[in-house]
């Protein structure tokens, strides 16, 4: 029918293609739902073309964003008309407004059944295509049989048979049970014999599924398949509306390799060789063109084939033929095609030897590590460890180590392992080694893990050769004015073991080693502080007979340090200052450490473990489970010493709890000081390494640990979904539409105490707050603006977990033009981001208003802006440990905000941005303190860090004495730097869900409006 049929369908597209504005829009929409409902109050009066035209109409509203809560069921009674007009809008609507749970289905079955059993194939296509986009379990269990047997009809049109193939399809993945593998297997290798193009298509997405849960049924489709690419691959007998820019069906062609896959092996060596025929063909047929479209098409294929190739562990001959076509891609402009490139080299070097092949486009590869488009380089990367070896390692490990001076924060820690990684396996000389690793921790402290330090420690250890060129470089890094704590650390064990062998050069005396170590105390956390006493004590074993001024100073540091808190440094403290007493006795008791046990790196264990998917990895896991959701996992990075690290007690002479049950990794001191009984070994917990570090520059890495999970709040921004979840709720049954917007008020309302939350043409709500510690007091202001009463008033609070609202009596009616005050107490009981809510609603005449308003009761209400002195920041920060007290993270999406601006938006959060704390001009130091009636004064401390050369991205460290209150911080600042403005934010009008193309059962429209999809339609 065409459109002019439908008169008042073309009037109300062309009105609102008319609208000016949303709210224009909106009001005629309004208009337009109310018709609708009233008319089909009466459907009895209302003829099949009035009701077909209501109908599209609702969807045409539907797809124009709006929620349709009714009319449900009179489209899906059209599905049960006798005539196609008024069948096909039952169908595709419903197909569109319901889901395969939705309750009215169920009425719809055996309508559905009897048109797909019917002789009249257009009535069987509508059916089976909307199965086919909405079916559920119910569906699968009631008509698979009869689906079955259109697809096996030998008299039904080809038409009829795909639909019935892709409808198959999706009952088997709703249930699988429905097919049954011996009954089914012969059917479907009597399909792949189909010479229409269209069924064997569809037929083979359903075999695809099929093996994908089981293949050892289905093997007598796998000679089938070889011989659909076959006649594909030589163009036989191919329709030219199947061949797509020349290409014969590319669609099949990555079907068919696909299935072929599911397939571990291909014993029959005729159909092997026939196979390869076909994959040689492809390879010899793909190139790159300027044709955008061709491009896709035919690398689709190529890549597919390129899978199976690697899939069959093909010969090296057509391997190598393989990485010399994926050498063409990488070099192209196009960034998709040298991602794919990239990411297949990849996986060739997991599948086959092709390592000497890959590496004559080393320096290609090398200029995809610099490419703008990060996904790119991470495969980049990903390629360049893969094909490291002892031949180019060094020219490898350089360029890492260049592109970490640029590297963004979020490939730093990655590039870090590799190339420590590759550094160890493939050194040519230890020496270099050494090198690497030094320049590794100079450059990206922040993201060197422990384990790196560790390893080169044992390296030094157990090689004498190797010792004075370690404490050569490890004295040049002490020169240096700012170095990392890391550098700190391992520089102070190296000369602490190995400085008496550099006693003949320049600087390098004992006291003159001493001086240049003890400058970096006042900037270490507290997990380093053990380490330099260790030092501290082996210079002084080293300079027997003593210098009597190093001594003394020596000493008084170890007295500073008996009253420590920490009890690992309060023991070391004592027993060394006992220790140093007893002369020269004290060279036999801290002797030299002894050799490491050879064991496996830690650093390669840990690559292993934090290996992210590629996306072919995670495609390839989807294929095998084509119904599972993928899930993101946490990963949580093992910090532990026992892969051969050297644990903090063999630094010195207390006895630790140890991962490792090992008794090497007792040091000689230790066995010795047992054996003399001059030591009283205490087992003490350790204090949790401070791994978020310190804040001059000098962090220790950043390492994956176990955060609390986010509770489901809504944050003071929200997301844009959040907020209209709330906001437009009572807007949605209102015809009463708000003055101004709410999202805007209420951002308003959590920066300052007093302003307007909600206004309509008939009320004014105004809040006025005094907020003191964890409590609260406010005042609602309900103000009636007419000179009519408003009555039926009625406002209930509906507070959070952890917060206690009390909120006074408000009476029913509101006198005209008259304002009432409704007190309302708040306690803070803990910390949160969730937000309480104010449901308001009221009647004016015939109109009765109902909203739901988010209450301006925010985290950072309960904030009191402090600045604190470097004296009294760095205790506090230090004496944090790790998570869940300390947590970091690297926040992406960042607003581009300059540092002032940035302070100014802290700031107005109580946030106190406290300069000249961090020497670094482009970081902010931030504190300030919580008040909750569980943590009472709780002081919280954040750090920030910005990349010059990208503000989209930051470094987020956050500290506080209570877990939750750590968590909920991080979480609100990082909303407050990555939130758009509220302006754009909240939608004007309520957002639904537009449907995809596909559940419309129709061919993707050229155009966006969906008068003209409509159109179409009609």
């Amino acid at each position: 029918m065409a459109m002019s049929g439908m008169r008042g369908l073309s009037v109300f597209i062309s009105d609102i293609r008319n609208c000016q504005n949303k709210d224009q829009e909106r009001l005629r929409v309004d208009k337009e739902l109310g018709n609708i409902r009233t008319r089909f109050k009466n459907e009895k009066a209302l003829t099949p073309y009035e009701k077909k035209k209501y109908v599209w109409k609702m969807l045409y509203i539907y797809m124009l964003g709006y929620d349709v809560d009714f009319g449900h069921m009179e489209a899906v009674s059209l599905i049960s008309a006798p005539k196609y007009p008024e069948k096909q809008v039952g169908y595709i609507v419903t197909s569109s407004l319901l889901n395969e749970n939705h309750d009215f289905l169920r009425l719809a079955i055996n309508t559905v059944r009897n048109d797909i059993i019917g002789r009249n194939e257009t009535f069987q296509c509508l059916a089976l295509t909307m199965v086919g986009n909405i079916g559920g379990r119910e569906f699968a269990e009631s008509l698979a049989p009869d689906v079955q047997k259109l697809l096996l009809s030998s008299s039904c049109r080809p038409l009829v048979r795909k639909k019935a193939a892709l409808c198959l399809l999706r009952l088997y993945r709703k249930n699988p049970d429905v097919v049954n593998v011996d009954g089914w297997a012969d059917r479907m290798a009597q399909l792949l014999d189909e010479r229409d193009l269209g069924v064997l298509t569809s037929s083979m997405s359903l075999l695809v599924a099929l093996v994908s849960n089981q293949h050892e049924g289905y093997w007598s489709c796998l000679p089938k398949c070889v011989k659909t690419l076959e006649r594909l691959a030589r163009n036989q007998d191919i329709p030219q509306e199947y061949t797509y820019y020349g290409i014969p069906s590319p669609w099949l062609q990555v079907k068919t390799m696909r299935a072929l896959q599911y397939f571990p092996t291909i014993e029959d060596p005729n159909t092997r060789r026939s196979l390869f025929e076909v994959l040689q063909r492809i390879l010899m047929g793909t190139d790159v063109v300027k044709n955008v479209n061709k491009n896709n098409a035919s690398h689709a294929v190529l890549f597919e084939a390129l899978a199976l190739v690697m899939h069959l562990d093909a010969e090296k001959e057509m391997m190598s033929q393989c990485v010399a076509l994926l050498g063409k891609f990488i070099a192209v402009r196009e960034p998709n095609i040298r991602y794919l490139g990239l990411e297949n080299m990849t996986r060739m070097l997991m599948v086959t030897d092709v390592q000497d092949i890959i590496k004559r486009h080393q320096a290609q590869i090398i200029t995809s590590l610099k490419d703008p488009d990060i996904s790119i380089r991470r495969r980049a990367l990903d390629l360049l460890y893969g094909m490291c070896d002892v031949s180019n390692a060094k020219d490898i490990v350089e360029e890492l180590l260049q592109y970490l001076s640029t590297a963004e924060f979020a490939m730093r820690e990655e590039l870090s392992l590799k190339a420590a990684i590759l550094a160890e396996k493939f050194a040519p000389d230890l020496s270099w080694y050494v090198d690497v690793i030094l320049q590794l921790i100079d450059k990206a402290g922040d993201f060197v893990s422990d384990d790196i330090w560790f390893r080169v420690v044992q390296f030094v250890t157990n090689n004498e050769d190797l010792q004075p060129y370690a404490a050569v470089k490890a004295r040049e890094y002490l020169d240096k004015p700012a170095i990392h704590e890391t550098m700190v650390k391992v520089s102070a064990y190296i000369l602490g073991e190995f400085g008496h062998l550099l006693v003949r050069r320049p600087g390098c005396s004992p006291k003159e080693i001493f001086n240049i170590i003890h400058e970096k105390l006042p900037t270490v956390s507290t997990s380093s502080i053990p380490i330099l006493l260790s030092t501290y004590a082996k210079i002084l074993m080293h300079s027997q007979p003593p210098d009597p001024e190093l001594q003394n100073q020596i000493w008084t540091i170890f007295k500073k340090y008996e009253s420590s808190i920490e009890v690992e440094i309060q023991q070391r403290a004592v027993e060394y200052f006992a220790l140093s007493r007893k002369g020269a006795a004290l060279v036999d008791i801290l002797a030299e450490m002894p050799k490491f046990p050879e064991r496996q790196s830690s650093l390669i264990k840990k690559a292993e473990d934090t290996e992210v998917d590629t996306a072919e990895q995670s495609a390839i896991k989807l294929r095998a489970q084509q119904q599972s959701q993928t899930s993101n996992a946490l990963v949580v990075t093992d910090q532990s010493h026992a892969n051969g690290a050297p644990p903090v007690s063999q630094l010195g002479l207390v006895k630790m709890p140890s991962t490792s049950s090992n008794v090497d990794d007792i040091s000689a001191d230790q066995r010795l000081s047992q054996e003399n009984g001059t030591l009283n070994n205490v087992d003490s917990q350790s204090p949790s390494p401070d791994l978020l570090g310190d804040l001059l520059a000098i962090e220790g890495p950043p390492s994956g640990s176990l955060h609390p999970q986010p509770s489901s709040s809504s944050g003071l921004e929200g997301t844009a979904v959040e907020a209209t979840a709330i906001v437009p709720a009572g807007e949605q049954a209102n015809s009463v539409q708000p003055i101004g917007n709410i999202a805007e008020r209420f951002h308003a309302l959590s920066l300052k105490d007093s302003g307007v939350l909600y206004e309509d043409p008939y009320i004014q709500i105004g809040i006025k707050a005094e907020w003191r510690a964890h409590q609260g007091h406010l005042v609602l202001f309900l103000g009636n603006k007419n000179t009519s009463p408003l009555v039926s008033v009625q406002a209930l609070i509906l507070p959070p977990a952890h917060l206690k609202m009390e909120l006074s009596l408000v009476p029913e009616t509101i006198p005209p033009r008259a304002q009432v005050q409704c007190p309302l107490e708040v306690i803070n009981l803990h910390p949160s981001r969730d937000v309480s809510v104010l449901d308001f609603s009221y009647k004016f005449g015939n109109e009765m208003v109902n909203v739901k308003l988010r209450m301006p009761a925010v985290l950072n209400k309960f904030l009191q802006p402090i600045t604190i002195s470097a004296e009294e920041f760095f205790p506090q920060w230090r004496s944090l440990p790790g998570p869940p007290l300390k947590l970091q993270e690297v926040v992406r999406g960042v607003r581009p905000l300059p540092l002032p601006e940035m302070a100014n938006l802290f700031n107005s959060y109580h946030l106190t941005v406290c300069p000249g704390l961090d020497p670094n001009p482009n970081n902010l130091v931030i504190s300030t303190t919580f008040y909750s009636e569980s943590t009472r004064a709780m002081l919280c401390l954040i750090r920030i860090e910005t990349d010059p050369a990208d503000r989209t991205q930051l470094r987020m460290t956050v500290a506080s004495g209570d877990p939750a209150l750590t968590f909920e911080m991080k979480e609100f600042v990082k909303e407050q730097l990555v939130i758009i403005p509220p302006t754009s934010r909240v939608p004007a009008t309520p957002a639904a869900p537009t449907p995809p193309v596909a559940q419309l059962a129709i061919a993707p429209a050229t155009t966006n409006d969906p008068g003209a999809l409509l159109a179409a339609l009609l």
